[in-house]
């Protein structure tokens, strides 16, 4: 009785989450993502005018995200050998290189290659990112600070896509690039100036940790995001060609409205975990996104493309943060690195998958097609949380 009254004594809404250190990494995060979301709707129509077709649109897309789904072990690894902010200022100087060198792709083979090795920065850059971030904040305030640090990258993807779109109709793809190059050097920049925490581990647990690919404790919630990120695939690959095929115009108005929905979600999301636990956010999230995708498979006009933004941005934003607390929150203090390593390499997993396999999909059978096997993709990790929901929510 002692014990857990000691615990409950300090009130945990009097921790502070908004240090020093957290502002500049929240800074750094929406700069390394406004530059990403940039070039995340623009790289197809880059394609399109080197000549591709969908099914390369797919592959160019998709291949970003297996390179970083290969490197996030060893980024999860090195986070805890050679130190938080090494494997931060690499991933983002590799990071910022390629997506320079963008500008000067004259084929859709350097192209290809150049998104390899951004896939290798953003997956170095964004492991330790969420890693330092889990560091920074106080551990019984972790969904409510995970959903403040993912307003960095809410309010990028409000910006980004639009701004991407809209430059790409006054500017070249050169000076877009070089642009999105320039904000991530910004970002590095100031996590240059972030103060990292260190983990200590004796010598004996570095060897045993050597061949280690994933943290166990992070597998359930990585997996049911798997399922769900896919969607991502569809939307940010051949949804500004879809819309334009059905002759319907605003799509960066739906990124923009999709971003905002998320922001609202995650100011109150990441609360209802702390205090609910995953259990009251994965489900009303889920079945948001599964709708959203049902309306994008139909798709008849900008209205129904606007309110499917405001369903998708409102559930992501929702279930993404409350299942990263989740996948770091039974992780020992030395295995938070690799905890988000295995969390965001299952983001990588679904979003290239999604984007290579929509791509072969929307070739054959069309875009709207691509949607309708989104909404399939969402309901399995529905039924999946379904299965290990009972146990998980006990605990």
């Amino acid at each position: 009785m002692d014990q857990q009254s000691g615990a409950t004594q300090q009130d945990p809404g009097t921790e502070k989450i908004w240090s020093r250190d957290f502002l500049f990494i929240f800074l750094a995060n929406f700069f390394i993502f406004l530059g990403f979301q940039m070039t995340l709707p623009t790289i197809p129509l880059f394609v399109e005018q080197l000549g591709g077709n969908d099914q390369l649109i797919g592959f160019v897309v998709g291949i970003f995200t297996f390179s970083a789904l290969l490197v996030r072990p060893f980024a999860g690894r090195m986070l805890e050998t050679k130190g938080r902010g090494f494997v931060y200022l690499i991933g983002l100087s590799i990071f910022v290189l390629s997506v320079g060198s963008f500008g000067f792709a004259v084929s859709i083979a350097f192209l290809f290659l150049m998104r390899v090795v951004q896939g290798v920065g953003w997956g170095f850059s964004t492991t330790a990112s969420g890693t330092i971030a889990t560091d920074l904040i106080p551990p019984r305030r972790r969904g409510e600070g995970m959903g403040y640090f993912g307003l960095s990258g809410n309010v990028a993807l409000a910006m980004g896509p639009t701004l991407g779109l809209a430059l790409a109709e006054v500017i070249t793809f050169k000076q877009l690039f070089l642009g999105s190059a320039f904000l991530g050097l910004t970002a590095f920049l100031l996590a240059s100036r972030i103060t990292y925490k260190t983990v200590e581990k004796s010598e004996r647990e570095v060897e045993r940790r050597r061949w280690d690919v994933y943290e166990k404790s992070a597998l359930q919630p990585s997996l049911l995001l798997l399922f769900i990120t896919v969607t991502f695939g569809g939307i940010a690959s051949f949804l500004p060609l879809y819309s334009a095929q059905k002759g319907i115009e605003g799509i960066q108005w739906y990124f923009f409205i999709f971003a905002m929905a998320l922001m609202l979600s995650r100011s109150f999301a990441g609360k209802l975990y702390d205090k609910k636990g995953h259990g009251a956010v994965f489900l009303p999230g889920t079945l948001l996104i599964m709708i959203a995708m049902i309306l994008l498979a139909w798709l008849p006009n900008s209205l129904v493309m606007f309110i499917a933004a405001g369903l998708y941005g409102f559930g992501f934003g929702s279930v993404q943060p409350a299942l990263q607390a989740w996948a770091v929150q039974d992780a020992p203090m030395n295995r938070k690195g690799m905890a988000n390593a295995t969390f965001f390499s299952f983001f990588d997993l679904g979003v290239g998958v999604g984007a290579m396999a929509f791509g072969q999909i929307g070739h054959w059978l069309g875009y709207g097609s691509i949607y309708i096997a989104s909404a399939i993709s969402v309901s399995i990790s529905i039924i999946l949380y379904i299965f290990m929901g009972r146990r998980t929510v006990r605990n």
